[in-house]
Order: structure tokens, then C-alpha cells, then sequence
């Protein structure tokens, strides 16, 4: 029997290679190929075969549920794992509506990495028993708790953000990376359950957030 073929999509390269090591022990499974952004990821996918994409969620440029989203227009037949730092209930939530069949965190035991594969290769959803509750809790909070969840930085940045400015200007304001800049948008949206940018200036008008 082949074994099945593993596509990982992280920008970190260390992370990769811990993940590929891990994968690789185990015989039924393979590593086909490695991706450090959505659009590296997507062109992949056109080239290698893939049983399978075990996913970050806040990755450069194209991410997030935007990413989910496209894959599964590209690939409807293809499972996404994700595997990401954040274990806010609604972000997990979101992802597993998007189309991900399963969402596990970066802290996880290599076990239940190994068992999210198993299980979602086979064609079962898996979360990480860690986030099951916050999963449930969150799932019936309402538009003015969700603007409650956002931290003082994320509300500073939607501020920013529906002014009109870039994220590198965002980036150059604050003294953070482009890259911390963008996880923090990926958040907040999912945390107001928003899917573009319209959406967030419509939600930033209605809400009186924006900045002069």
C-alpha cells in the first residue's frame, strides 16, 4: 500500500522540518511537498500529489480562512488540517465552517497530531480535545461580545485599518513586523466573523471605530 502523501504549509522553516520528521516516522505516511505561503501552497497543489494539507493559519499574504476557502475551490476533494498558535474558540469555529476538516494547536502532543492525520485521512473531523470547549462555549456569542473579545491591539489596528492605511504603514506606526501585523488582522476578523475588508469597514462605520 502507498503511503499517503502529506503537503505542509508553514513559513517557518524549522517548524517544517520538525513537522516532516514527525510525519515521515510513521511508514503509511509521506511528506509530497512544503509551502511557506497560500500562493506557494496553491501552486503546490498543482504539481505534487496530495492526500492532505496540514496548514498554519497566519502565514504571509494569502492565509487564514481566505486560504481555506480557495482550497477548497481548487481542491473540494482535499482535507485541510490546521495547525496553528491560536486556540480562540471562534477562530477555530470559523476555520471548521470554512471547509477545514480538522484544527489542532501548535503546543499538541506529537500523538494527537498523528491521530488528527489518521482521522481526518480516513475522512473523519478532528479537533484538538484542548479547544473542544471553548469550541461549544463560543458558539452562540453575539456581535457586542465579540467586540469585547478583541485586545487592545487588535482594536487599534481594525481602527487603523479601516482609516485606509496599508499594513506596512500599520507595520511602521507601531514598530511590529508586517507579518505580526497581518496575524493581528487575521484574528480580528475572525473574531467578528468578517470575510474581506469591506466587511470590516462596514463593521468599523456601523460601530463608530473608525479614526479621524
Amino acid at each position: 500500500m502507498e503511503p499517503h502523501n502529506i503537503v505542509i504549509a508553514d513559513d517557518h522553516g524549522l517548524v517544517r522540518s520538525g513537522l516532516r520528521q514527525l510525519i515521515e516516522s510513521v511508514s503509511t505516511l509521506r511528506v509530497s511537498g512544503e509551502a511557506a505561503t497560500g500562493e506557494e501552497l496553491q501552486a503546490l497543489l498543482r504539481r505534487v500529489p496530495a492526500d492532505l494539507v496540514l496548514m498554519d493559519m497566519a502565514m504571509p499574504g494569502l492565509s487564514g480562512i481566505e486560504l481555506i476557502q480557495r482550497l477548497r475551490v481548487q481542491r473540494s476533494d482535499l482535507p485541510i488540517l490546521v495547525l496553528s498558535m491560536h486556540n480562540e474558540g471562534q477562530i477555530v469555529a470559523r476555520a471548521l465552517k470554512s471547509g477545514a476538516a480538522g484544527y489542532i494547536t501548535k503546543d499538541c502532543h506529537p500523538d494527537t497530531l498523528l491521530c488528527a492525520l489518521r482521522k481526518v485521512l480516513g475522512g473523519g473531523r478532528f479537533i484538538d480535545p484542548a479547544l473542544v470547549d471553548s469550541v461549544v462555549f463560543n458558539a452562540n456569542v453575539d456581535e457586542s461580545d465579540r467586540r469585547q473579545q478583541l485586545s487592545p491591539r487588535e482594536l487599534q489596528i481594525l481602527q487603523m485599518i479601516s482609516s485606509g492605511l496599508p499594513l506596512g504603514e500599520i507595520a511602521d506606526r507601531l514598530h511590529l513586523s508586517p507579518k505580526t501585523v497581518s496575524t493581528h488582522k487575521m484574528r480580528l476578523m475572525q473574531k467578528l466573523d468578517l470575510n474581506n475588508n469591506a466587511e470590516l469597514l462596514k463593521y468599523a462605520l456601523r460601530h463608530g471605530l473608525t479614526t479621524d
